[in-house]
């Protein structure tokens, strides 16, 4: 059997030298550079994108069809060949009417699944005789963030004999996981320098080509030759690439060259400053945080903070937004601090308090919620300041919709609500049908929500009902209701909605673990699997997926696979008091008692008072003869979690055990009164227990109860009963 040959990491110091280290180790069908001043975020696998999805197209509809949304996210001009993607209320609402953005978990999710259209679409060409497909990802270290995530994605998950990916870089560090990844899955090559060639091109010739490549030259000629090229001569140039590429101009363009020129050419200020602004939208609708970050501060640069107030204060706010989603929020902080420092304007002061109440709230440790109400209250006082009649009504009910959330998170769900309902209720009346429309949904979904938290099942469901209604792709309302449905009993329900959110999103890792657990739950293990094995291919690190198929594997005897996923959780999270019960029960399967009371022992250590722990310890401490910590364990469940009907039993089985048998009435009798309660179980031990205690009468009236419930235990119980009578007599 012949062995595939491997994913390549080629490096060098120049493009040349790995383009020709890719032609003699891997014949690549499609060699791009992901440099990111050509085309953005996506910028080599754009172009690859738009080789391959023709050809999909052509051949396999239907897989282009079940990628789709992702398919058009990376490249939306692939919609005139294989059509639109599903629209939503934010895709069709006026961009400065949008207050709802995508995250980087999106993000990443749409890139996971253009990574498994490409396996899919390498495997099928592969079967159809077109032999394996070989792609080459050069410049990776100046790729932007999303595309070297992308990358390190497709080398972790492809299969070479399938999909082989060379992945060539220079000498810029790698992202750590990236760089980890091909450590790991890539053989690496560091390639020769070629051999000096002759270049007879003039100064000016060099400095044209340096432009023509848009920035992304690691030439020494042609950058030796720019830099020395007058500022005139080099701003001209830059314009006039520009034009050219404006003639022509895509998404990817707009994000990458464009303006990369024009923040370069002969009005960095004006056409620099409006590319930057252009670019930094289409990010914002997408959510390439890093990119934002970066289109932001660039932004900030060119602009007069006097002359252009508008347009520095807009930069900074959206880098300051975009960095939080990249873990530094103290960064964020500095910036909306800085543009307090610079203006006293209201609408700044007001921006500027509402991001920094939210940062207090949510993202900064330790939270303060009581901080952050002070700077709401301060943004909700600017707004009220607003005398247009439709901002003025939409930025008051924002402010109040920043303080139900800090409401929330002080624990006073009433006065949330009250803000959220008064909020719906003013915009109705007082704004224009057709205004801020997506912000009146996300002041519907936080209703939603609150009648969650407060009980009122039945007005949570017709609140998300409501919403898809208005807005049916719009994958959250389906999970959120999915998740109502799930705790409502309604498995089926459940599992419709959980089907319609996968349909018009990318593979969320969160979302094919509720389908995977609803489909055991309601016996379709085949498929509950299907799923986990994908979400597992796609992220292997996703706790929940490693710990839900840990259990299923168990419960179908198959304890290896149960200890393998396992112990991939805990390799993530070794401290996460479910993945050690988990493997407990694994131990425990085993035979492993001593093992599993120590991994048990380890879950409560972590978390005191986690359920599953203390009730399956419990278990196992009985049948070990641990009966002392039995009780232990299922007296701090009752202490934790209240009467239970189950818990109650087990207590009064384990005391009856322990021949105390008064107390182990005393358990079978509150467990009686509640409402779950096993009446024949619980019946039949008590009447045991009695008749152990020589409570014959009661013992009797217990027998003739169960007589209706177990004829036959009834009547073994009560041949004892009449022994002892005889005894007694």
């Amino acid at each position: 059997m012949t062995r595939s040959a491997p994913h390549l990491f080629v490096t060098a110091t120049t493009r040349a030298a790995r383009r020709d280290t890719f032609g003699a180790l891997a014949a690549a069908k499609l060699t791009v550079s992901c440099h990111a001043r050509r085309r953005g975020p996506y910028s080599g696998v754009g172009d690859i994108l738009a080789t391959v999805v023709p050809d999909a197209h052509r051949r396999w509809p239907e897989l282009v069809d079940t990628h789709r949304i992702e398919l058009l996210f990376a490249v939306p001009e692939l919609a005139a060949i294989i059509g639109p993607g599903p629209e939503s209320l934010v895709s069709i609402t006026p961009h400065e009417e949008r207050t709802r953005y995508a995250g980087h978990g999106l993000v990443r999710a749409m890139s996971q699944g253009i990574v498994t259209f490409l396996i899919a679409y390498a495997r099928r060409s592969r079967d159809a005789d077109d032999g394996p497909l070989t792609i080459a990802l050069d410049d990776i270290d100046a790729a932007e963030f999303t595309e070297q995530e992308l990358a390190g994605l497709v080398v972790r998950r492809a299969d070479p004999a399938v999909l082989r990916v060379v992945v060539g870089a220079g000498q810029t560090p790698l992202p750590a996981d990236l760089q980890a990844t091909l450590r790991r899955s890539a053989q690496h090559v560091d390639a020769p320098a070629p051999a000096p060639a002759d270049d007879h091109r003039t100064p000016a010739e060099l400095t044209s080509d340096y432009v023509l490549a848009d920035g992304t030259s690691d030439d020494p000629a042609e950058i030796s030759a720019y830099e020395a090229a007058g500022h005139e001569l080099r701003g001209r140039l830059h314009d006039e690439r520009a034009a050219a590429l404006d003639a022509e101009a895509d998404q990817g363009l707009r994000l990458g060259a464009i303006p990369y020129h024009r923040e370069r050419g002969t009005d960095p200020t004006g056409a620099g400053r409006h590319a930057l602004r252009a670019a930094l939208e289409i990010c914002l609708a997408a959510g390439y945080s890093a990119a934002i970050v970066d289109f932001g501060m660039r932004g900030r640069v060119l602009c007069d903070p006097v002359i252009h107030q508008q347009d520095y204060c807009h930069f900074t706010a959206k880098a300051a937004s975009a960095l939080v989603p990249l873990g530094r929020p103290a960064e964020c902080a500095e910036l909306y601090h800085e543009l307090r420092r610079r203006y006293a304007l209201p609408r700044v002061q007001m921006t500027c308090s509402y991001a920094i109440a939210i940062l207090h709230t949510r993202f900064l440790r330790p939270r303060d919620h009581e901080t952050a109400l002070e700077w709401a209250n301060n943004a909700r006082a600017l707004a009220s300041m607003e005398d247009d009649p439709v901002d003025g009504p939409y930025f008051q009910v924002f402010q109040d919709n920043g303080l139900a959330l800090i409401e929330m998170h002080r624990g006073n769900l009433d006065r949330a609500l009250e803000l959220i309902d008064r909020g719906v209720e003013r915009l109705d009346r007082d704004l224009p049908a057709d205004r801020y429309l997506v912000h009146r949904s996300q002041l519907l979904h936080n209703r939603a929500r609150l009648l969650l938290a407060l009980g009122r099942l039945d007005d949570a469901y017709a609140e998300w009902t409501r919403l898809i209604d208005w807005d049916p792709n719009y994958f959250e309302y389906h999970t959120d209701r999915a998740n109502l449905s799930i705790r409502l009993g309604d498995l089926v329900a459940a599992l419709a909605d959980i089907d319609r959110a996968i349909a018009v999103a990318p593979p969320l890792p969160e979302v094919y673990c509720t389908r995977a657990d609803l489909r055991a739950q309601i016996g379709d293990a085949e498929g509950a699997m299907a799923d986990l094995e994908a979400l597992l291919d796609m992220e292997p690190d996703f706790v929940p997926g490693r710990l839900l198929r840990s259990t299923l594997r168990l419960a179908a005897g198959d304890p290896h696979g149960a200890d393998h996923d396992v112990r991939a959780g805990l390799d993530v999270d070794p401290h996460d008091p479910r993945l050690l019960s988990q493997l407990a029960l694994v131990q425990q399967a085993a035979g492993s008692n001593a093992d599993a009371l120590e991994s048990f022992a380890g879950a409560l250590q972590v978390d005191p008072g986690f359920m599953p722990a203390l009730l399956d310890r419990a278990v196992l401490a009985f049948e070990v003869g641990q009966t002392d910590l039995a009780l232990d364990d299922l007296t701090r469940a009752l202490e934790l979690g209240g009467e239970n009907a189950d818990v109650l039993f087990n207590r009064g089985f384990v005391l009856e055990h322990a021949r105390r048998f008064e107390d182990a009435v005393d358990d079978f009798t509150r467990a009686l009164a509640l409402p779950d309660a096993d009446r024949q179980e619980l019946i039949a031990h008590r009447a045991s227990a009695l008749i152990e205690l020589g409570r014959l009468t009661s013992a009797a009236d217990d027998i003739r109860a169960l007589a209706e419930l177990d004829p036959e235990r009834s009547g073994a119980l009560d041949a004892i009963l009449r022994s002892r009578f005889r005894r007694a007599a």
